[in-house]
């Protein structure tokens, strides 16, 4: 163990300054890269160490690091938008830190079985740095598409990489401690690596894949019995073979301030990359999710990449790359939870609706909650907590220090606005993933600028929900500019993918809306590469600017989408379109105004763009 003198700064959170680091190297305890032997022990003990200075360093030497689930910490958490499968097996816990540098220095961690791997609880000022994440078995399947008919499929597995069993006329994958049939299919084109065009959850083969009947025809190639109707897969082509559930994150934060994390490649996961819940201040810089080149993967993480859930302070997302994710790159969001039963004038039974979000703390003591009416999205006012109190992983009341609104009523929903942050997302890179790129719900303020895009749904959504997904947060404050918005962009149907950018809350009764949803978003001095006519779709907008934009037409791809128009806006007021350019043969230039009159828009005659009113 040394001691050294480092001047550094802690991203955005702090001013620079002096630190003297007590730097412990992991091979202090006997642990030496590429050995293959366990190393979950003795980094337990490492970081155990760890806590005796007040500012440590923990310290890799560059090679291979395996981790199994034995010796590994079991901790009960209920993580956001993750199958509640319990206790999760935690490879490396950082918990009760006041300070920690984790520098891995390029080694690489190499996981085994069902775990996770960086795990970060009730701490504060940590930076995690330099290093890999993989699993050798990982806990989503590839195939390359050998042959295709109408009434099989040969497919080409690495076996040694993805084994599998035929087990009744099934293929079914096998790990280490587990065994699962696969249940989703992606296709993604061999040379481009994009999710191929118009397949995303429609489905790149089809239904009916539990009634198929696998053969194995030699070691790692299997021949798939199942009609297919006129979609079918590429011969050359991967097919990423869904399985597993998704009930491990890459890494959690939790309950943590003053997060840093720089300089790391997540090729995998057993479910969300980076889960981010109840923390404060995050900075993610050069964090690469994709799939691992040396190793020809087609598939990188199981789900989301980066996902903060109910989170406050500063997110900053700079330099970052995502790509053949099996869902959505970027996701700030907070958790509404719905009233199911008044229990007197100043309390309230509340319940999670979501079955992968149970279990939370979802306040405390002198938080700020809005009351909302269900059907229309409205906050009709707001209360301070005085007691949260669990009764359930779902049920749970939280009573306020005044009385609760007349105009609320079961069935109506709650969000907690102390935990909604400040968002900057730039200079990442948002390559083909199976849904869309950033998704914001936060009224907090929020920029993405500098970004590209070949997201295979919307690259941008905006979305808001009391009802369905329970993810909730109005926009107040967002800028969108500078980025790129390839072809590559919409080139499948996913949820809420009406447009390029789609600002969609899902509000039941529009007719009760006294006002819109969102505020304040401005999309200024972008380009966008469209080969279909949406560009942007915006629901319940109060203050919405289109400038400044240049438009190219792009004939990558063959138009497919059902919105044929370039502009399609309901319910929307103060809106302005104004300054864009178009280039090529744009398709559409038109604007479909639903529930809307003229003095609701401002649109620049110099554009040419065709304007029709419908009557809700």
């Amino acid at each position: 163990m040394k001691r050294l003198l480092i001047i550094f700064a802690i991203g955005s959170f702090s001013t620079l300054q002096a630190a003297e680091y007590d730097t412990i190297h992991v091979s202090d305890f006997g642990l030496r890269p590429d050995t293959r032997e366990n190393s979950t022990l003795k980094v337990k003990e490492a970081l155990f160490h760890a806590k005796k200075f007040s500012n440590p360093m923990l310290v890799f030497e560059k090679g291979r690091y395996d981790f199994w689930p034995q010796y590994s910490d079991e901790k009960e958490y209920f993580e956001s938008n993750t199958t509640d499968i319990n206790p999760k097996r935690l490879a490396i816990l950082i918990e009760g830190f006041k300070q920690l540098v984790l520098d891995g220095n390029g080694a690489d961690f190499l996981f085994h079985d069902r775990m996770q791997p960086v795990t970060v609880d009730n701490s504060s000022n940590i930076k995690i740095r330099n290093f890999i994440v993989d699993w050798d078995i990982p806990l989503t399947a590839q195939a390359e598409v050998m042959e295709i008919e109408d009434d099989f499929i040969v497919l080409k597995i690495n076996k040694l990489e993805s084994p599998y069993i035929i087990e009744n006329d099934q293929l079914v994958f096998v790990g280490e401690g587990w065994k699962s049939g696969f249940w989703g299919v992606m296709e993604i084109e061999r040379i481009s690596r994009l999710i191929a065009p118009n397949t995303g959850d429609r489905g790149c083969c089809g239904r009916g894949w539990d009634q198929s009947k696998a053969e194995e025809l030699s070691q790692g190639l299997v021949k798939i019995h199942k009609p297919f109707g006129e979609r079918r897969p590429e011969k050359g082509n991967f097919l990423i073979l869904r399985h597993n559930q998704r009930d491990h994150a890459g890494m959690f934060l939790f309950h943590s301030k003053n997060i840093e994390i720089e300089n790391v490649s997540i090729f995998h996961t057993a479910g969300l990359g980076i889960l981010s819940q109840f923390s404060e201040n995050i900075s993610m810089d050069r964090v690469k999710m994709i799939p691992n080149p040396a190793k020809n993967r087609y598939l990188s993480g199981h789900d989301d990449g980066f996902h903060f859930s109910n989170c406050k302070g500063q997110i900053n997302v700079t330099n970052c790359e995502f790509a053949a994710l099996m869902d959505d790159p970027i996701n700030i969001h907070g958790t509404s939870v719905r009233i199911i039963k008044k229990v007197n004038d100043k309390t309230l039974r509340c319940r999670f609706m979501h079955h992968q979000t149970v279990g939370l703390q979802w306040t405390r003591e002198g938080e700020k909650i809005g009351f909302i009416q269900s059907k229309s999205m409205e906050t009709i006012s707001f209360g301070v907590v005085d007691q949260f109190e669990p009764w359930s992983k779902t049920d749970f009341d939280v009573s306020f220090k005044e009385g609760i609104p007349s105009e609320i009523h079961e069935g109506d929903a709650l969000e907690n606005l102390t935990w909604t942050p400040d968002a900057h997302i730039s200079d990442n890179k948002f390559m083909s993933c199976r849904a869309r790129g950033v998704l914001v719900s936060t009224p907090g303020k929020v920029v993405i600028e500098r970004n590209y895009f070949e997201s295979s749904g919307s690259a941008i959504l905006i979305a808001g929900d009391a009802n369905n997904w329970y993810e909730t947060g109005a926009v107040k404050d967002v800028t969108i500019q500078g980025n790129v918005f390839a072809a590559p962009c919409l080139t499948s149907m996913y949820q809420f993918s009406e447009a390029i950018i789609s600002i969609f809350p899902e509000i039941p009764d529009m007719q009760m809306a006294k006002s819109p949803y969102h505020k304040n978003i401005r999309i200024k001095d972008n380009e966008f590469h469209p080969f279909d006519y949406p560009i942007l779709y915006a629901k319940s907008v109060d203050g919405l600017i289109f400038k400044g934009n240049k438009l190219s037409r792009s004939h990558e791809f063959e138009p497919f989408h059902s919105n044929k128009h370039t502009f399609s806006l309901e319910y929307c007021r103060n809106v302005e379109v104004s300054d864009n350019e178009f280039f090529g043969d744009i398709l559409g230039k038109n604007a479909r105004l639903t529930g809307m009159k003229k003095r609701d828009i401002s649109m620049d005659k110099n554009q040419h763009i065709q304007m029709e009113f419908i009557k809700p």
